[in-house]
């Protein structure tokens, strides 16, 4: 006999990530899954925080015991009702203690498990951790990737992925026309030592220099913080300000007040922001880091130099300014470029992997 599910019932879906409090790409791509599937026909959706709040918030040891408690605690209790198990997961340390938890409740209650794997560390990840990476990434029954170059990494370890891009909600990042870029600079990583903002603001020194009144914008927080402001006022750097957190409905306004997107990120795959700033219309001079070659094309939808060079990430951010021609062709391309990022052409491609996850059969 095969059994298989009912097609007149909605699919259900546990998305296991981190909320929203931790603002981050996962964070924030979890959250924009979440809303866009709120009302959906074919899908329905439960949230299972990998980091859910606890009564400890401010004692770091029992906040961390707490918070895994509660965390198994919801896997237990909420993957049994659900089809399918989708995991956002990212690299290392991140991978043992909020991807295998889910994993494993997800085999014991035979439910089919997405791995969506975010992390451009991902090389090093599986090289490094040869016990905990590859043998349990064989075990989930798909592995979801926002990017070809993660399908690529996982190819040279004889793992298949597919990919599935970021989206961006288009119509909250609406796209302003830059006739004449200012030197209105935006910063928007956190402050971790991978995102490298310090080569940021060297940057900024050397187009400071050049254009004595272009203002750079940094919105961001993190463990970085405190080096990162006492860098600004070593290197004398005026018209700098730091944002802080910032909510992600508040994105919009704050692209809105640059005319360009300067990253000197050195792990990365595909950046969120990337693709809120080819909405947006601001044009992107970055470092050609991990994965970011696979969404920016150099001198046509981006500014791209080499990692590590934030000399050259000057120079490339002034030719920007001063040559109004490659500007105006490089946002127009990134505005073309962004459809492929809207929730209309993602959603088949979740949809068909749910539906694919969803059809369990029972052979006699």
């Amino acid at each position: 006999m095969i059994m298989e599910n009912n097609n007149s019932k909605k699919i259900k879906v546990a998305i296991v990530a981190t909320s929203i409090r931790l603002v981050g790409g996962v964070s924030i791509q979890a959250k924009r899954l979440l809303d866009a599937f709120e009302s959906d026909k074919e899908i329905e959706t439960l949230f299972i925080p990998n980091n859910p709040e606890t009564a400890f918030t401010n004692v770091k040891f029992l906040r961390t015991i707490f918070a895994s408690l509660r965390f198994w605690w919801l896997l237990l209790t909420k993957i049994p009702k659900c089809d399918v198990v989708h995991i956002f997961s990212s690299a290392n340390t991140g991978y043992i203690i909020a991807t295998l938890p889910p994993l494993f409740f997800s085999k014991i209650y035979g439910k089919k498990v997405i791995l969506h794997y975010h992390s451009g560390d991902l090389e090093a990840h599986l090289e490094n951790w040869k016990i905990t990476a590859k043998p349990t990434m064989k075990r989930f029954d798909k592995i979801i990737v926002p990017s070809q170059f993660l399908v690529d990494v996982f190819g040279k370890f004889d793992l298949k992925a597919e990919a599935i891009f970021n989206f961006v909600e288009s119509e909250k990042f609406k796209f302003r026309e830059r006739k004449s870029l200012r030197p209105v600079f935006l910063s928007n990583r956190n402050f971790e030592k991978h995102y490298q903002v310090s080569d940021a603001l060297r940057a900024f020194r050397l187009i400071q220099n050049r254009f004595p009144n272009a203002k750079l914008l940094v919105a961001g927080s993190g463990s970085e913080e405190k080096l990162l402001r006492n860098l600004a006022a070593e290197l004398k750097l005026e018209n700098v300000e730091f944002l802080g957190r910032i909510e992600p409905s508040e994105m919009p306004q704050v692209y809105d007040k640059a005319d360009v997107y300067l990253n000197s990120s050195i792990v990365d795959n595909m950046p969120l922001s990337f693709i809120e700033a080819f909405a947006a219309g601001t044009p992107i001079v970055s470092y050609a880091t991990g994965g970011i070659p696979y969404i920016c094309e150099h001198n046509e939808t981006a500014l791209l130099v080499e990692t590590k060079d934030f000399e050259a990430l000057a120079r490339e951010a002034i030719r920007l300014l001063e040559d109004e021609n490659l500007a105006q062709k490089i946002i127009a391309k990134a505005r073309q470029e962004s459809v492929k990022y809207s929730w209309e052409n993602v959603r088949e491609q979740w949809l068909e992997t749910y539906r694919k996850c969803s059809e369990l059969r029972l052979q006699p």
